[in-house]
């Protein structure tokens, strides 16, 4: 059963800090292109669509090595795994700023996407076996890293992006190198092994009902949630500073909410609740970016970031408690759905943006969102006999 917050949150063994550090860190690469997207653009003659890809081909990448990172894992341990994750993001955030083009600086990203498959792959299962406090405080930890990481990477994105669009990438390449150093040193392989698996047990994994239907409603979900974040820097069109600020401002909210609301809310009111009900507020404010003057959506861009960190925090954590599965295995199965969402978002709405109207992204991102409430609303039994199920995983 999910514990609170309570219970020893802060007090962890320092393999628990080390590994939710180096999250931080990697998830700061998904909003660290966020203030500079403008200006790669113009630096690399880029159209909409193009520099989306920035986004696209990042998350694509990472979505298809869902499908064997959840075998990798089990066969070469979680610790192995994640180290070689964090090494190829060394390598590839270092090739990111050595880019002369679009075209290699999106490749790049997608080795980049590789490297941090790896890392989201085990992480969480590493943080989770090593946490004191139970399923309840690991998964908060994971949140807060990853809700710092998305913070925090706006705006060393715009700090760095400011002088060359190039030097954020270097700076991430030498965050992930002290990351790497200091995980190998305090981090272990924590509890019995993982039974090894192969990679069709990610596919199988996502034949269970409870397990295919958040999967489904995650890629719906993550869908709007890449909309927002990768698309709403070329709709503004302000300075790195100012989409860093704006961009910071949204990942504190991700943060805070994903690690202190979530629980009360989940606490009081039941997780299938909280995620519909949040679905249902995230599309208003998707339809109010759509419609509204430039103020209102850089106040709807904000207020998003309280509504994602609740619900990445539920869907992470009911990913995790419905299905058999080992932890390994039921993250590769939800991720790898979750991510094909968000890896087709960027690149879409470049195209809309484009040939249909600047603020059509946005409405379809309502479409998407109103869609993955409803699917759940109707699988809504399915997740809950899950939950009420769930024997522990071999």
């Amino acid at each position: 059963m999910r514990e609170g917050v309570g219970g020893g949150l802060l007090r962890q063994p320092r393999a628990v800090w080390a590994t939710a550090f180096a999250a931080c860190v990697a998830f700061m690469g998904i909003g660290l292109v966020d203030p500079i997207l403008p200006t790669i653009a113009r630096g690399l003659r880029a159209s909409a669509w193009e520099v989306e890809l920035l986004f696209t081909t990042y998350i694509a990448v990472m979505a298809g090595a869902m499908f064997v990172t959840g075998a990798i894992a089990t066969r070469y341990g979680a610790r192995r795994t994640m180290l070689a994750g964090l090494l190829v993001v060394v390598v590839f955030a270092s090739l990111s700023g050595l880019s002369n083009s679009i075209t290699m600086l999106a490749a790049v990203r997608g080795g980049w996407g590789f490297g941090n498959a790896l890392f989201t792959a085990t992480a969480l299962s590493i943080i989770v076996g090593a946490a004191s406090g139970g399923l309840g405080n690991a998964i908060t930890l994971y949140e807060a890293a990853l809700g710092l990481g998305v913070s925090c990477g706006p705006l060393l994105g715009a700090a760095l992006g400011s002088m060359s669009w190039r030097y954020p990438f270097f700076g991430t390449a030498t965050l992930m190198a002290i990351a790497f150093v200091f995980t190998s040193t305090v981090v272990r392989d924590t509890g019995p092994p993982e039974q090894r698996r192969s990679a069709a047990d990610t596919f199988r994994a996502l034949r269970h009902p409870a397990l295919f239907a958040l999967a489904l409603g995650g890629l719906l979900y993550a869908f709007g949630f890449f909309i927002v974040l990768a698309y709403t820097p070329l709709l503004l069109r302000m300075s790195p500073r100012d989409l860093g600020l704006i961009f910071a401002c949204w990942g504190v909210l991700v943060a805070v909410f994903s690690v202190l609301v979530a629980p009360w809310l989940r606490a009081r009111l039941g997780p299938m609740a909280v995620v519909l009900a949040v679905l249902v507020l995230l599309t208003a404010d998707l339809l109010l970016m759509a419609l509204a003057a430039r103020p209102l959506v850089i106040a709807g861009v904000i207020v998003s970031g309280a509504l994602l960190g609740i619900n990445n925090a539920l869907f992470t954590s009911l990913a995790m408690e419905v299905s058999p599965f080992t932890r390994s295995i039921a993250s590769a199965g939800y991720n790898l759905l979750r991510w094909a969402g968000a890896a087709v978002a960027p690149v879409l709405a470049g195209i809309l943006a484009e040939h249909l109207s600047p603020r059509s992204p946005f409405l379809l991102a309502a479409v998407a969102v109103a869609a993955s409430a409803l699917f759940l609303l109707m699988r809504r039994q399915r997740v809950v006999e899950g939950l009420r199920s769930r024997p522990e995983a071999a």
